[in-house]
């Protein structure tokens, strides 16, 4: 009959291989993101991780910027880009893996201020001067940021709030700007201004969709990986969608 220690020791052995054997079996994959899809995506990143034990390692970032560090062999296993235009143009630059590109989400803008009774139910705040800076996203850097210029040039005041106007590298810094009262109001995606589905305190304008050219967001796999392609097949589950329509976005 086997000792209690020899038991102990056996059973100690078992299971470091057991866990030797998992940790083998997880992997890591890195993930550029679109600033604006951050907070969404850090939801699907932890149920991902949740149910499959790998790590998701995420890279938040105007587009632009991404699209230029992976031109330069940045080490991504995936892109989620704010537009389809950085994810078409590396398609035919043959950096991406083929038949990868898709869209996973489509962003609406909004015109939103912390401030109650600021921005009313048509934008016309903006023809009225009747505010100090107001922030958008770099038109050359970020999707969000051109749509923004698209309607303000619609409205035929671009010109005339020149010296008004704040640049936020990415989105992510544009909503700073307003949130902390460095700019009365500002255009940011409307994935930012809720929580829990709930639109956040203040006022804002949801920018008819007209007025601007679609925010497709798409997202590429820039490396054959099998961790990585099953995180694609995810964000495209039933489950995934409906995360990311919570957030404010569109599907397709």
């Amino acid at each position: 009959m086997k000792s209690f220690s020899s038991i102990l020791r056996l059973a100690l052995i078992v299971f470091s291989l057991l866990f030797i054997s998992a940790a083998s079996m997880a992997d890591e994959i890195r993930i550029a993101v679109a600033s604006n899809f951050i907070g969404t995506m850090k939801i699907l990143a932890n149920e991902f991780e949740n149910n499959t034990k790998h790590r998701v390692i995420l890279i938040p970032g105007s587009t632009g910027k991404h699209y230029a560090q992976i031109v330069n062999a940045a080490p991504f296993d995936l892109f989620f880009a704010a537009d389809s235009d950085k994810p078409e143009l590396l398609d035919t630059q043959g950096l991406i893996e083929p038949n990868s590109r898709f869209t996973y989400a489509i962003g609406k803008l909004v015109l939103w201020s912390p401030l109650e009774n600021i921005v009313d139910s048509q934008g016309e705040v903006i023809a009225n001067h009747n505010f100090l800076y107001l922030a958008i996203a770099n038109p050359k850097l970020a999707p969000y940021g051109r749509a923004a210029e698209e309607v303000i040039r619609a409205m035929g005041l671009w010109e005339a709030i020149q010296g008004k106007l704040v640049r936020g590298e990415n989105i992510a810094q544009t909503y700073q700007f307003v949130a902390s009262g460095n700019a009365q109001l500002g255009f940011v995606a409307h994935s930012q201004i809720l929580k829990a589905g709930e639109v956040i305190k203040g006022s804002h304008w949801k920018v008819p969709e007209a007025l601007y050219s679609p925010i497709e967001q798409q997202a590429v796999l820039l490396k054959n990986g099998d961790t990585a392609k099953e995180f694609l097949v995810y964000v495209k589950s039933d489950e995934a969608l409906e995360i990311i329509q919570s957030f404010g976005y569109g599907v397709p």
